[in-house]
């Protein structure tokens, strides 16, 4: 290289890189710098209710421990006016056995006061474990007979002697199917009870 151009070299050099630095990659116009923020989908309200429901019970969980007891006495022998186990069950005694040791519910003694009691009807088609269903199965058109609904078409009830006591049935039996007379939801009784009591101490 002359003479002559070496003092110019370290001045190109500091030009070319100025040149390079004016070209560095710009953000385009159209795009903005920072990408907006989604919007909040707000969560519906039946969602909003099922975050914060904090009710004492819910009615499924009452209604398993309710059918689990019956099912472990099912064999308990039949005995007319019969509440408890020792002393064997009728149908009205068994019923509010159950209610009375899982969930707390005195019911009436009787099947002529459990269809008087101020529960919710229940169509046939709606039922649910758990669900009284009262029967007229003397053909007398009033009611004599009780149990508790399981669910698929199932019931079960302390039925007779001859029939072996605490028992399980089908409502798809001839026999129950014509006996069939009404249902109430028991259950939703045990919800008031609950929601009357924490008014009185929140």
């Amino acid at each position: 290289m002359p003479k002559r151009f070496a003092p110019l070299v370290p001045f190109a050099l500091i030009a070319f890189l100025a040149a390079c630095a004016g070209h560095a990659p710009q953000p385009q116009l159209d795009e903005p710098a920072v990408k907006p923020v989604a919007q909040q989908v707000e969560p519906a309200e039946d969602e909003i209710a099922a975050l914060i429901d904090d009710k004492p019970y819910e009615m499924p969980q009452l209604a398993d421990s309710l059918l689990d007891l019956g099912r472990s006495l099912v064999g308990t022998r039949y005995r007319y006016g019969g509440n408890s186990v020792q002393s064997g069950f009728d149908c009205s005694g068994f019923v509010g056995y159950l209610f009375r040791k899982e969930v707390g519910l005195e019911l009436p003694r009787s099947t002529r006061e459990l269809i008087n009691l101020d529960a919710p009807k229940v169509a046939r088609a709606d039922l649910e474990p758990g669900d009284l269903i009262l029967f007229n199965d003397r053909g007398r058109g009033r009611v004599s007979h009780a149990g508790i609904y399981l669910g698929d078409d199932q019931f079960i009830h302390s039925s007779s002697s001859r029939s072996g006591g605490v028992r399980i049935d089908s409502l798809d039996d001839s026999y129950w199917n014509r006996s069939y007379l009404q249902a109430k939801r028991v259950l939703a009784l045990a919800q008031v009870d609950d929601e009357q009591a924490a008014k009185r101490h929140p």
